[in-house]
């Protein structure tokens, strides 16, 4: 088996639509691309490999990836660790908490080897209640333009949980950062086969990221427990980083490795994937930078796609999520059932809090010719989520206006 070298340090159609009304209902600015010829999104059925039991939809078992249904996703602001989505790369690995040990290199005035006990004993403990997303949350959406690269996600890759361990900003004051320390990259011990090599996955931050501490929100964790218990082999056993307000690829499962450097890391997650691209050329990659903060977004999670109503007034739910904007919030959402013509205020029913979502809640009245329904949310800071998103090759960040269609009884 190849081992790749040490760590350096230094993307509603119905046959009466035009071209131009599918594309604006599904919330997608694609212009010049064609559609694909099955949907995949929120509004189709799921294929035999997305198709689980209970309340979760798996999308592979090996490694493991699912999401819970919407519907069972918005009962609690907290999120059970049994419905918060999974993402793996690779099969989780197997490590005995008992003789690891996390590393911290590079440029550091003093390298650390610290065991799980030295951590805890070594640094103040620290809890946050943060809200992770994948980057590829919504990527089916972006489907029903062209197809895409990616586990299928419908809106159930998030979650919002409250996590405990100690500041990533003081490991790194007992290292010592020297002078020209720019990013902090971050390496799991899972192993994934890419391009003929078995490589870890990794991420990276800025060390502006790492050591900008809040009150009560830290720039970044080295996380123990998830919901005031450990953590579970899925989501990263026996430490993860969660970096609040990134997406959820920075977060890295399983870590094993910190290296401070003065670039951004090498590794593939980085440097070669999790980037916004269209075209897809050698020249697009190299100049597209790594996706951080994570969009303004919102999801109806309830009443399901095509569900059967009466006209009449009708109960809406789903989730919304500010920017990773420092100190952003939910200010608004608005709920609209004739195409956005006319919006209904939704009631907020859980905390306001910056890097973390919030459940809502609205009545809307149905007139017998209504076909959808539509959510879109507005942050404290003014910003209003964008009627469409545009696409790209890898169905990334997707926050374009959420569209439920629905049919009359």
């Amino acid at each position: 088996m190849h081992t790749t070298p040490q760590l350096m340090t230094a993307a509603k159609s119905s046959s009466s639509s035009t071209r131009r009304d599918f594309l604006r209902h599904a919330g997608i600015a694609g212009a010049g691309l064609s559609v694909a010829p099955w949907l995949s999104g929120d509004r189709s059925s799921t294929t035999a490999a997305e198709t689980g039991s209970g309340n979760m939809i798996v999308h592979t078992q090996t490694p493991l990836n699912s999401e819970p249904k919407l519907d069972h996703l918005i009962q609690s602001w907290i999120t059970p660790v049994e419905s918060f989505y999974v993402r793996s790369h690779a099969p989780n690995p197997k490590i005995d908490p008992g003789s690891f040990r996390l590393t911290v290199e590079g440029l550091v005035d003093k390298p650390l080897s610290i065991s799980l006990a030295e951590l805890d004993g070594m640094f103040e403990s620290t809890s946050v209640v943060s809200t992770m997303t994948c980057a590829g949350n919504r990527r089916s959406e972006h489907s029903l333009v062209k197809p895409v690269g990616g586990v299928p996600w419908k809106a159930g890759a998030i979650g919002n949980a409250r996590w405990s361990g100690v500041r990533l900003s003081e490991v790194l004051k007992k290292a010592g950062l020297k002078e020209n320390a720019k990013h902090v990259w971050f390496e799991g011990l899972d192993e994934i086969s890419k391009g003929g090599d078995i490589i870890p996955f990794g991420a990276s931050i800025p060390v502006s990221k790492a050591m900008t501490d809040q009150e009560g929100m830290p720039g970044a964790l080295l996380t123990t427990k998830m919901n005031d218990q450990p953590l579970t082999p899925d989501h990263g056993a026996p430490l993860r980083g969660v970096v609040p307000g990134y997406v959820g690829a920075r977060s890295v499962k399983w870590l094993g490795k910190i290296v401070v450097s003065d670039r951004p890391s090498p590794n593939h997650y980085v440097a070669t994937a999790y980037k916004l691209v269209r075209e897809g050329t050698p020249v697009e990659w190299a100049e597209s930078g790594p996706l951080y903060r994570f969009p303004l977004n919102s999801v109806i999670c309830s009443p399901e796609p095509n569900a059967k109503i009466v006209p009449g007034k009708v109960a809406v739910s789903g989730y919304a999520y500010p920017s990773g904007q420092p100190g952003t919030t939910i200010a608004k959402v608005e709920v609209s059932a004739d195409e956005g013509r006319s919006w209904t205020t939704a009631k907020i029913t859980s905390p306001l809090r910056e890097h973390c979502w919030v459940l809502w809640k609205a009545d809307i009245r149905l007139s017998s010719v209504a076909s959808e329904l539509v959510v879109r949310a507005t942050d404290s800071r003014g910003n209003i989520q964008p009627e469409h998103a545009d696409w790209n090759m890898k169905g990334y960040m997707f926050n374009g206006w959420y569209h439920v269609p629905i049919g009359a009884e």
